[in-house]
């Protein structure tokens, strides 16, 4: 079986990780947990979300989290932008990159933005051709690519037609995402050969939710497809709201920890991951979720 020599991770903790935790996290240790992820090797971090405080408080801060950042040559920085309103507010702190979703679920889109998969799209096409008149990359992400809190499983052809519709208004790259952590290795591969028929392999990253312990053998599915670039959260951060008590995305140590014991090069110090991951885990006041780091964790205390 043939790997793919390296693998360019995206740390999405500070923004997916982040944005459903209930008690502020201030900013000063948002731009801290930036700075330990740049520092462990991480060249591409989600840093946060230009959306309105009022959806999503813990994202109220995200010019200040912006700003604050000191930059590192080499590192790519990317943010959400769920409109025109939030892009104008994120061109202000000057990302890299900057992030647009859309669902693979009908009822997911009227549940969570009250408009249909191609009208929440076409609402992307004024911030896609901002972003790329200000030379800012444009990355989407097709959320509940494999399975819907409310559809239950999703057909492989409406991935494709998100893929499509994203491509026709100027995404450059994709994520598929498995939003709620259901997805098993087949139903991963044909969600992610439907994203090939408008993507290149180069321009399409996985990005797992770890709710049934599916992760990392999806990841494996995915590495076999040659399948190179991954989103995953430090120290696993990230509940998922649609499953009670669910763990949310996978956590970057442990897809790490594989990849290294695989010969697969990541450019990360797994110690220094480590320690990013303990760090936001500590302020938060718990314990890691990450297998990696715990075991690695335990090995260090002994």
């Amino acid at each position: 079986m043939k790997y793919p020599s390296k693998v360019k991770i995206v740390d999405v903790g500070p923004r997916d990780g982040l944005q459903n935790e209930k008690a502020p996290v201030p900013a000063a240790i948002k731009i801290e947990l930036v700075h330990r992820l740049q520092d462990a090797g991480l060249t591409e971090i989600e840093v946060t979300s230009f959306v309105s405080p009022k959806w999503v408080p813990q994202m109220a801060d995200a010019a200040e989290v912006m700003a604050g950042i000191t930059r590192k040559p080499g590192v790519r920085y990317s943010v959400l932008t769920p409109n025109m309103k939030g892009f104008e507010a994120a061109v202000l702190s000057k990302p890299d990159e900057i992030v647009v979703f859309a669902a693979a679920s009908e009822a997911f889109s009227q549940r969570n933005i009250n408009c249909s998969i191609e009208e929440s799209i076409e609402r992307f096409r004024p911030v896609a051709e901002a972003a790329q008149a200000n030379n800012i990359y444009v990355r989407g992400a097709i959320s509940c690519a494999v399975g819907c809190p409310y559809e239950g499983e999703i057909a492989p052809e409406r991935v494709a037609m998100v893929a499509r519709l994203l491509k026709e208004i100027g995404v450059q790259h994709i994520g598929v995402a498995d939003t709620i952590g259901v997805g098993t290795p087949v139903k991963v591969e044909r969600a992610m050969e439907a994203a090939l028929q408008y993507y290149g392999v180069d321009d399409i990253s996985g990005h797992f939710h770890d709710t049934y312990g599916q992760a990392l053998g999806n990841t494996l599915a995915s590495l076999q497809m040659g399948i190179w670039q991954y989103d995953t959260s430090s120290a696993g951060l990230g509940g998922c709201p649609y499953a009670k008590g669910a763990t949310g995305n996978v956590a970057t140590e442990d897809v790490v920890y594989m990849l290294q014991g695989m010969g697969i090069e990541t450019g990360i110090d797994l110690g220094k991951l480590i320690d990013a991951g303990k760090f936001i885990s500590d302020f938060l006041e718990r314990k890691p979720n990450s297998r990696a780091s715990t075991a690695l964790l335990n090995k260090r205390a002994g």
